[in-house]
């Protein structure tokens, strides 16, 4: 168990090693969750994509264009599991 200690303004300052177990890196953002038992459940904040995000993402990566009955066609292949 990690003991931290609160400074008089309030903050707290985790170890290398706890970020590190957490996975958080610096400028990363940190989840806290209250608990009705005066517990708090502490976890690394992880963005949630979204389609904006996602459009385009590999666009200009290859000049292969695919039709619609192509996409198609792998798509039915992988839900048949035929990859």
């Amino acid at each position: 168990m990690t003991t931290l200690t609160v400074t008089a303004r309030g903050q707290v300052t985790f170890r290398k090693d706890v970020l590190r177990h957490l996975g958080i890196k610096p400028g990363d953002k940190i989840e806290l969750d209250l608990l009705p038992d005066g517990r708090g459940l502490l976890k690394a904040a992880r963005p949630t994509g979204t389609i904006d995000g996602f459009v385009g993402l590999l666009a200009g990566r290859t000049r292969n264009v695919a039709t619609l009955e192509e996409i198609d066609e792998a798509a039915a292949r992988g839900w048949a599991g035929e990859a």
